[in-house]
């Protein structure tokens, strides 16, 4: 990336006009992985998924909340999205005037924590914005690609031989970067296999911080096969840590659970912690500071890329945006729709070309079309509050 392109790309991010919210629902979906996804942390088959659906003028907005059922990720759950949205969040909204996200991110900036939650809102907010100035999501942040590469995450799985297909069958569909999940007793010998059965992918592991430092010999041995970068491979909250790994390290070290804010993203780039920052906009608590730390790394040169975190198809066309960004110049984690569920909740899935690219959503707000009637079908709850 030259310095040329080192600039904050122009933003629309206001409503039309200033809104009064007539309602916020939190919406609680079940769908069923094609197949499970187990990670250092735990395995996932059933997602219970929280969407955000605001209204006002006429118009709605939505967004996905990204937390899951148990506080494995991190400190957030389902029930504490529902319980905070309904309980403090949306009290506080509904009170007001919204002329911007800066406006939802600024009444909401007095409760501490609850990024996901916080997020559902932001994404939900933006969407509407959006569609009263009649611009696409990437229109109104700025983005400035039309399509974006993406590569797929794999989770630990059962056998080898069962990992190796399936990196063989994603490679075939044309995904840029193959992300393997990682833990103690399943890493040198998985990451051997796969790079020397394909021996000129884009590689990059994710240990979703299942190592200590004491484990660093240990992991100086990955350097040995030509990885893209180590995903978190130290505890979720840590910098220091990661800052004296990334010095024992030749490759590049990338942070996700631990860049929770611009702040945290600043703070490990000035420490050295990291060469590389995943922006997940769900687990840094919205467009506000997701855009933040776009920004920060452009200016400075730094690669960022758009994590996953199993989103249907709401959250997914929330992260094409995103990723439609200049500071966005690795593959990210958005993968098609059918690569976790059977069926999403759009009318057109999203899909991934020969090319390994997905285009970005050109219509006005998220750019697709939710499939309402399937979306009523796998709603496990829904709660509205009103002004």
């Amino acid at each position: 990336m030259s310095s040329a392109d080192n600039t904050a790309p122009v933003r629309t991010l206001t409503a039309a006009a200033p809104v009064r919210l007539r309602a916020i629902e939190v919406r609680l979906l079940r769908l069923t992985l094609v197949r499970p996804f187990e990670t250092s942390f735990g395995r996932t088959e059933v997602r219970v998924v929280p969407l955000v659906r605001i209204e006002a003028d006429g118009l709605e907005g939505w967004g996905e909340a990204v937390a899951f059922d148990e506080p494995l990720f991190s400190a957030e759950t389902v029930s504490t999205v529902r319980h905070v949205i309904g309980d403090v969040f949306a009290p506080a909204l509904l009170a007001r005037s919204l002329a911007s996200v800066g406006d939802v991110t600024t009444t909401l900036s007095r409760f501490k924590g609850h990024p996901m939650a916080k997020s559902g809102l932001e994404l939900a907010f933006l969407d509407l914005a959006a569609r009263s100035r009649g611009l696409s999501l990437r229109q109104a942040i700025g983005g400035t690609r039309a399509r974006v590469p993406v590569g797929v995450s794999l989770g630990i799985e059962r056998d080898l031989p069962t990992l190796l297909e399936l990196v063989r069958s994603h490679v075939a569909q044309g995904y840029q970067r193959i992300k393997l999940k990682i833990k103690p007793g399943w890493d040198l010998e998985v990451v051997r296999a796969a790079r020397a059965a394909f021996p000129d992918i884009l590689l990059s592991v994710d240990a979703n911080a299942a190592y200590t430092l004491d484990d660093t010999m240990h992991l100086q041995a990955l350097d040995a096969f030509s990885l893209l970068m180590i995903e978190q491979p130290l505890a979720h909250d840590d910098l220091l840590d990661h800052q004296a790994l990334q010095r024992s390290l030749r490759t590049a070290i990338c942070l996700d659970e631990s860049i929770t804010h611009t702040r945290a993203a600043a703070h490990a780039l000035a420490l050295g912690s990291a060469r590389l920052i995943n922006i997940k906009i769900g687990r840094v608590g919205g467009y506000t500071e997701a855009l933040g730390i776009h920004d920060l790394c452009l200016a400075r040169d730094v690669p960022v890329w758009c994590g996953g975190m199993l989103e249907c198809g709401i959250g997914r066309a929330h992260n094409l945006a995103l990723a439609s960004l200049p500071g966005f110049s690795l593959p990210g984690d958005i993968s098609a729709s059918t690569r976790y569920y059977a069926r999403d909740v759009l009318t057109h899935p999203i899909e991934v070309a020969a090319d390994g690219t997905v285009e970005v959503p050109t219509g006005v707000g998220l750019g697709i079309e939710i499939d309402r009637d399937y979306l009523d079908e796998i709603t496990i709850e829904s709660r509205t509050y009103r002004a």
